[in-house]
């Protein structure tokens, strides 16, 4: 208890300490804000400096190769002893490929999950079948690669004998496997931020439990399905192992997906691996084809905020 003097009030110690404490408090409160500052002014200058480097290497590329060369080539050959051709469209058609298949996997099946752990499951399912999706979602990509190419291979090669050993169409299925629980998750969340009440009152007109789900629910989560379905999508255009693995090294700009195919990742992960020196025009083609990536994921995430923003609906 606190000290106090002959007349009942506090000591004049008593009041130095208190003065100090708040002295204190209030230099603390004007430190916190700078340091949360200066967190945050880290990853928006890490930013800077990856976009910043990607920039001055991507110049220095098209310094040597013309733009438009690299930009509408239909023919990628950096390594010919002849003529070298930067044509970056058949890296660009081998990420889209793996995408597009990644797609039709992971977008029907992980909005299907979504609504059943949303409308149909129960607590006791959704506690054992969220975690589940959590450990597809935590595997290393090289065991999906490894995955890709000794057993998805194999095995659709009994239905597709002309599919060869590398090809777009095993590691598009296993990239859409490896979405598959962020679009489910994320989902999930959009679907369950409904309010109950308008589920009620649906069910109050006679609707059935899937029209519901179909009709109600899933409209009114459309911006939050939407939004998960593009940063999905993402980062399948920026997977790097599954398809360095079982993809191949061959840029083809075509849209067959039982043939060898090279992704932008795939190539980056090629010329990083040592097979050229630094200052050749194959190591600035690293950066060209980064900065090409960066600019599609970029993308994926404006068109992911848009439609979030177009589409929320607010309760």
């Amino acid at each position: 208890m606190a000290q106090k003097n002959a007349t009942g009030h506090p000591s004049v110690q008593e009041l130095i300490a208190k003065s100090n404490s708040k002295k204190q408090k209030k230099v603390v409160e004007k430190i916190i804000p700078i340091i949360l500052l200066l967190i945050a002014c880290v990853s928006v200058l890490t930013t800077l400096g990856i976009v910043f480097t990607l920039i001055i290497e991507t110049v220095i590329f098209f310094t040597r190769v013309p733009i438009l060369d690299f930009l509408f080539g239909t023919e990628w050959f950096p390594f010919a002893n002849t003529e070298q051709l930067y044509g970056i469209l058949p890296l660009i058609a081998g990420t889209l490929k793996v995408t597009f298949i990644a797609a039709i996997v992971a977008v029907p099946f992980g909005i299907g999950s979504a609504i059943f752990l949303s409308e149909y499951a129960s607590d006791n399912a959704r506690r054992i079948i969220k975690p589940v999706l959590e450990v597809l979602a935590g595997i290393p990509t090289i065991v999906y690669g490894f995955f890709a190419l000794t057993f998805v291979t194999p095995l659709l090669q009994q239905f597709i004998p002309d599919l060869k050993i590398f090809n777009a169409l095993s590691p598009g299925i296993v990239v859409g496997i490896m979405i598959l629980p962020m679009i489910a998750s994320l989902s999930e969340d959009a679907m369950g931020s409904v309010p109950n009440s308008i589920r009620e009152g649906a069910l109050a007109m006679g609707s059935t439990k899937l029209e519901v789900a179909i009709k109600v629910v899933l409209p009114a989560a459309l911006s939050g399905i939407i939004a998960s379905v593009v940063l999905a999508l993402s980062r399948a255009i920026g997977e790097t192992m599954i398809v360095s693995l079982a993809g191949g090294s061959t840029p083809k700009f075509d849209l067959d997906v039982t043939g060898s195919i090279q992704t932008m990742t795939a190539y980056i992960v090629q010329v990083s691996s040592g097979d050229a020196g630094y200052g050749t025009t194959i190591y600035y083609s690293i950066y060209a084809v980064g900065f090409t990536l960066f600019l599609f994921t970029l993308l994926m995430n404006f068109i992911a905020h848009a439609i979030s923003k177009k589409f929320r609906e607010e309760y």
